[in-house]
């Protein structure tokens, strides 16, 4: 293992400690001032094995623990979430518990009430976050391209659903949200820009979520590319044949035409740079030989290098990846991160649309975001 991953991970595993830790303590002291009895080892113990839940989850567990190990991996997506917003809570509350102390103000009371108040802002939030996360919304946009229809078709409609991210926390049941919505658009197209599985493949074997997911009917097909947590799991090769098996093709810096009127092109994602011994090609190779005459859809995963792709003759870019932060306030950095998280913008004569995504990473709440399919209608030249 190269000594510079190593030191990353542990760097990482230190700060998550402390978090948590500060976590821990702050609710320590809230038991204690309502005066609500507790055991320390009690409380630390179960305390810790949820906290780090999601990272137990990934150690190899013999067949009849493996139930186990996929509950620990959803109680600590969930902890993922109410780590970083009882952290910023409680931040919050002492920063207010110090102001009052230094303007003179009796704090005595202070740990109960604001406990309380960040107990009880942080299950609405989990209310909330949970509504988001599973009541899926249709964003709508027209887009025209200034290229000429050939046939007497003039307009598509294509229905996008970036990053559902099925495993043990996303499932059937939201799969089936997505076939239900996607099949009332009676889309021309349908498009997965990456992340349709959750790192592992086995929940996807197990639970035989391609038997929902042929159900996606689009009068030109089904077409998906790899995403990154594709390459995290492993399995890529297995995934790709999988999706082969229901009629849906994976696009590995790959080019379709669709009934001699557009372009799909897929390219694999940025991860493939590090991970893949044949790397990626750019943007101007995948599309050299195409006729730029015709309109060109391209899917990359990670919104990334807009200039290059809008250059290279590209029409439309469709990405997710970001999940616009998911929850609050983590968007604040994805909007640096990225030239664009979420939404719509227009470089040069190219289309970007960026999906918030289908699924959730880790726990599935969305403050600030929402489950989201996309719906475009492409409208040409007569």
């Amino acid at each position: 293992m190269h000594p510079r991953f190593v030191l990353m991970i542990t760097f990482f595993l230190a700060i998550y400690s402390c978090i948590t830790y500060y976590l821990g303590w702050h609710i320590t002291e809230w038991l204690d001032a309502a005066e609500i009895p507790y055991g320390s080892w009690a409380f630390w113990v179960p305390f810790g094995i949820i906290a780090y839940g999601y990272l137990l989850s990934r150690i190899p567990l013999p067949g009849t623990l493996k139930p186990l190990g996929r509950f620990l991996k959803v109680l600590g997506s969930y902890y993922i979430f109410i780590m970083e917003a009882g952290f910023l809570l409680f931040v919050l509350s002492d920063i207010v518990r110090l102001i009052l102390s230094l303007a003179g103000y009796s704090v005595a009371d202070y740990k109960f009430y604001a406990g309380g108040v960040v107990l009880a802002v942080t299950l609405l939030s989990l209310l909330l976050g949970s509504r988001n996360a599973w009541s899926t919304v249709i964003r709508k946009y027209e887009l025209d391209i200034d290229k000429k229809a050939r046939g007497n078709k003039k307009e598509w409609t294509v229905a996008v659903a970036s990053d559902i991210h099925l495993g043990n926390v996303v499932g059937r049941k939201h799969i089936r949200r997505l076939v239900n919505r996607v099949n009332a658009m009676n889309p021309d197209l349908i498009l997965l820009p990456g992340d349709v599985i959750d790192d592992s493949i086995e929940p996807f074997m197990r639970n035989k979520m391609s038997d929902l997911l042929v159900q996606l009917k689009a009068k030109h097909g089904t077409y998906a590319v790899l995403g990154n947590h594709e390459y995290y799991g492993g399995h890529v090769e297995q995934y790709v044949d999988e999706m082969k098996k229901i009629g849906i093709r994976v696009l590995r810096d790959e080019t379709v035409e669709i009934d001699g009127a557009l372009y799909v092109t897929g390219r694999k994602d940025k991860t493939a740079e590090t991970v893949d011994p044949s790397g990626r090609l750019e943007a101007a190779e995948l599309l050299t030989s195409l006729n730029l005459n015709k309109p060109i859809i391209m899917m990359d995963h990670q919104p990334t290098k807009f200039a290059q792709a809008a250059e290279a003759g590209a029409d439309i870019l469709l990405s997710g990846h970001t999940h616009r932060g998911q929850f609050t306030p983590n968007h604040l950095f994805t909007k640096r991160l990225f030239e664009l998280d979420w939404g719509y913008m227009r470089k040069g004569l190219m289309h970007v649309v960026v999906s918030s995504g289908f699924g959730t990473w880790g726990p599935p709440i969305r403050i600030g975001s929402r489950s989201e399919i996309i719906q475009l209608r492409i409208k040409l030249l007569g």
